[in-house]
């Protein structure tokens, strides 16, 4: 019991003590308020930022961009991945080329993405599309290929078909591995916006991070990923309560 209330102490206290050390350190200036601010003037930056400024307009252009790349690299990579993982052939056929193009990070094709598409919209959903797709395609293959055999046999002696075995057993004892690509490509559709908003955009949460750069408005640069960081952590957190009410036989 001690220990529970020990670990609930340490949660609580946490951001507090943080923000105090952040605070101590800058008030006694032991590095550059101007490139260092304390948390007070960042807290009002952010303030200002979501009532005052584009806050509101960027972070609906943003959370936009990561929603229409996620949801589209998702359905692509779990549906490849249900295809690769269920087909030796297909495997055998697409998996080289997927293992030479999954390692090739998204940033690296920010300039061949601006003389394809421009600055248009196109361009940040590919790259956010590229970031998520790989993830969330290599979870369901692999999810779907190291269903339990006892599970497939058992299927196969009650006589069920190729299409009964792959939606009735193997997808279902794979979706715990599909849903952790999924939570962990949440993640990378986010980091990819960044690199996708500072390739070239008129809005967003990291287009108004160069803005603010360029004008050396630190407080707005924190304010800025503090955004980031809200967005990132509430999404997480919706996806988990999904995943749990999704996936409720394994809790």
């Amino acid at each position: 019991m001690f220990r529970q209330y020990a670990v609930l102490l340490a949660r609580l206290v946490s951001i507090p003590l943080f923000l105090g050390v952040w605070q101590l350190v800058a008030s006694l200036e032991l590095v550059n308020p101007l490139l260092f601010p304390p948390p007070s003037v960042v807290i009002r930056a952010f303030w200002d930022y979501m009532t005052l400024g584009d806050g509101v307009a960027d972070t609906g252009w943003s959370l936009g961009r990561v929603a229409i790349g996620y949801l589209s690299g998702a359905a692509v990579g779990i549906t490849l991945g249900v295809l690769t993982g269920a087909s030796p052939l297909l495997s055998g056929f697409l998996m080289p080329v997927f293992q030479l193009l999954r390692p090739i990070p998204p940033i690296a094709f920010v300039p061949i993405v601006i003389v394809w598409f421009g600055l248009t919209e196109f361009g940040k959903w590919f790259l956010v599309f590229w970031g998520v797709f790989f993830t969330v395609w290599l979870a369901t293959h692999m999810g779907v290929q190291r269903v339990s055999l006892t599970l497939l046999r058992a299927a196969q002696s009650l006589g069920a078909s190729r299409l009964q075995l792959l939606w009735s057993v193997q997808l279902p004892d794979a979706l715990p591995v599909i849903f952790v690509g999924l939570r962990t490509a949440l993640s990378i559709a986010f980091y990819t916006l960044v690199a996708a908003e500072l390739a070239g955009a008129y809005a967003g949460i990291a287009y108004r991070l160069e803005v603010s750069q360029q004008n050396l408005q630190i407080g707005h640069m924190m304010a800025g990923l503090l955004v980031l960081g809200f967005m990132s952590t509430l999404s997480d957190r919706a996806f988990q309560g999904i995943s749990r009410r999704v996936l409720h036989w394994t809790t």
